[in-house]
């Protein structure tokens, strides 16, 4: 599209948030209209693991770096253990797009279509040309709100709060699959299991076996449990937090990352809360408790764990350096540990991926020690 057709192209799209605040722009992707929860992410790549990020699911995604889309979407290409190598997961799962300039003509050596067109191939609207600066710091002080895109005249849709739906059971594969086949046999307890992370814990020595959110992994011979990411409120997963509290007896080794902590403290009689507006970056600074040491790490989440609500056996072990919440809990005693933040760092910085590492060393320290 040229300027001068651009300039004569009138606003067909609005993102109407819940208190009446709208922001007219113009549509690409889906020419249809959506609601979810709005919230905003400020990294500066990353654009089609987030929009394949499971945890985004039920929610309508600002990307606050002023252009998106330049390097477009690469092709679907399949790795070891048939995973995608370039996607978190096999669809897009926001359920709308928000950007303030969106490229029309991507250029990269790998690139096979547009941001554009990715969109409108899983039927995702979006919405650009409104200063997302602007959205942003509404949504930084009101915090994250319903809202929906409205294509044309068409008001059809109300708003809605997707946090009181089980958006776990949506996303959690359906059931059971195994990857990999090496000595340590680890659950991996799928709530919107990312990609990436199965890559990760596959360059040890593992077979994994992917369970569905409310599966009864206890049921299983087992070297080691792992709960993964996953989308909106995690008191909803009842189940998984009753299979949680059988595997402690166990006393075999559980790790678990962003809702996986989350549901870790729940087991363990924690609460949880919702955050005003959520972790969703690039550069979340996380401090070690007892070392001091600062960390940058990848993060996407709405809730959080009060580590204050946790019983005495259990302690907090990182803590975010910009508002203090909880980054991450450990047993005081038995081989039990969660991080908030994405060691796997798919987008982002890879500090803390020996996190995963270190796990899967754990497991196998304790498979030996019980032999």
């Amino acid at each position: 599209m040229s300027d001068g057709e651009f300039w004569a192209r009138n606003p067909d799209m609005t993102l109407v948030l819940a208190d009446g605040t709208e922001f007219p722009g113009y549509s690409f992707g889906a020419s249809r209209s959506c609601n979810g929860e709005v919230v905003f992410n400020t990294g500066m790549v990353g654009y089609p693991e987030s929009l394949s990020d499971p945890s985004y699911s039920g929610q309508i995604l600002v990307l606050t770096y002023p252009l998106i889309g330049n390097y477009g979407i690469d092709a679907l290409e399949t790795g070891a253990w048939g995973l995608p190598r370039n996607r978190e997961s096999e669809r897009i799962h926001i359920r709308g797009l928000v950007v303030s300039e969106h490229c029309e003509e991507p250029h990269h050596y790998s690139k096979v279509q547009s941001l554009d067109a990715w969109l409108k191939e899983h039927g995702i609207p979006g919405l650009f040309g409104v200063d997302t600066r602007a959205l942003t710091k509404l949504l930084r002080d009101n915090g994250a709100t319903p809202g929906k895109l409205r294509f044309g005249d068409d008001d059809s849709l109300p708003f809605e709060d997707p946090n009181t739906s089980n958006l776990v059971a949506e996303v959690s594969i359906k059931k059971v699959t195994r990857y990999g086949d090496g000595p340590l046999r680890i659950v991996v307890v799928d709530c919107g299991v990312k990609n990436s992370i199965l890559g990760c814990l596959l360059q040890n020595p593992v077979e994994i076996i992917r369970v569905p959110w409310d599966y009864d992994f206890n049921s299983l011979d087992y070297d080691g449990v792992f709960v993964s990411n996953g989308p909106g409120d995690p008191a909803l997963c009842k189940a998984t937090i009753a299979h949680l509290q059988k595997a402690f007896e166990r006393r075999k080794p559980i790790f678990g990352i962003c809702l996986g902590n989350q549901l870790l403290g729940l087991a363990a009689g924690g609460r949880t809360y919702k955050l005003k507006y959520g972790h969703r970056s690039h550069n979340q600074p996380c401090q070690n408790v007892e070392t001091r040491r600062c960390y940058i790490t990848s993060q996407n989440h709405g809730f959080a764990l009060d580590a204050s609500s946790l019983p005495e056996d259990w302690k907090e072990t990182y803590r975010n350096a910009n508002d203090g919440t909880n980054e991450g809990i450990c047993h005081r005693e038995l081989p039990f540990s969660g991080v908030q933040f994405h060691p796997e760092a798919c987008g982002g910085p890879t500090d803390t991926r020996f996190l995963v590492h270190d796990f899967c060393k754990l497991v196998e320290r304790c498979k030996q020690a019980h032999a």
